[in-house]
């Protein structure tokens, strides 16, 4: 069962303005990247449903965050259809975020009071996505529309809130042409936890590259 509302959840979003991406099958180097998000600041990770049992390795770390990192709220990403979404709300996912928008993963969320986030790439898409209690649209692939799309749809519909997801980097451009645009927060995968991290096991690196990035969403927010 979640342990966030998806009020919480929201507000946490839109408050900190960032969504780290990540998955990976080795549970004891999740732990590490969770450790490294949650000393650089970071309180919301959405780890990414990539590959056979996946959904093991979420329900271990999400363990891990219960017990060792009590503010970290984890939720899942790539999310395809409602069977999935409930199994990882099962195991304590607090919010789920997919590519597409498809209703019958609003509907198990919504029953379970669950924050569910679907990738949107019209006008006519996020408009059906809010009617179905979506609280913030995934704009995806974030780097095909850019912040322009985001700029003109904030147009008619001020009450929009939009979290693009690829195409989102750590540069000072990049983030200030995405919240000058009017998105409410970015998710960001590689561009912040990259290979290399992960590979060299540069966690401390890791933990100074989420603070700076937290710190200058805030200044341009």
């Amino acid at each position: 069962m979640a342990r966030f509302s998806r009020i919480e959840v929201a507000t946490v979003m839109e408050k900190t303005g960032l969504v780290p991406l990540f998955f990976h099958k080795d549970i004891e180097l999740g732990k590490k990247v969770l450790e490294a998000c949650y000393k650089g600041g970071a309180r919301i990770l959405e780890f990414t449903s990539r590959g056979d049992y996946a959904h093991e390795v979420f329900g271990e770390l999400n363990k891990y965050c219960e017990k060792n990192l009590p503010e970290m709220i984890m939720g899942v990403g790539s999310i395809t259809d409602a069977g999935a979404a409930s199994l990882y709300m099962q195991l304590g996912a607090n919010f789920v975020v997919t590519p597409v928008l498809r209703e019958d993963i609003a509907l198990v969320c919504n029953r379970r009071k669950v924050l569910w986030s679907p990738g949107c790439a019209s006008l006519t898409e996020i408009s059906k996505a809010e009617e179905l209690g979506c609280e913030i649209v995934k704009l995806f692939p974030g780097g095909i529309y850019g912040a322009d799309f985001v700029k003109a749809i904030k147009g008619p519909c001020p009450w929009t809130k939009i979290m693009p997801t690829g195409g989102v980097s750590t540069d000072k451009e990049n983030l200030e042409s995405w919240f000058n645009a009017g998105v409410t927060c970015v998710g960001m995968g590689s561009k912040l936890i990259s290979k290399d991290v992960l590979k060299n096991k540069d966690f401390k690196g890791l933990e100074e590259n989420v603070r700076k990035t937290l710190a200058l969403i805030q200044q341009l927010k």
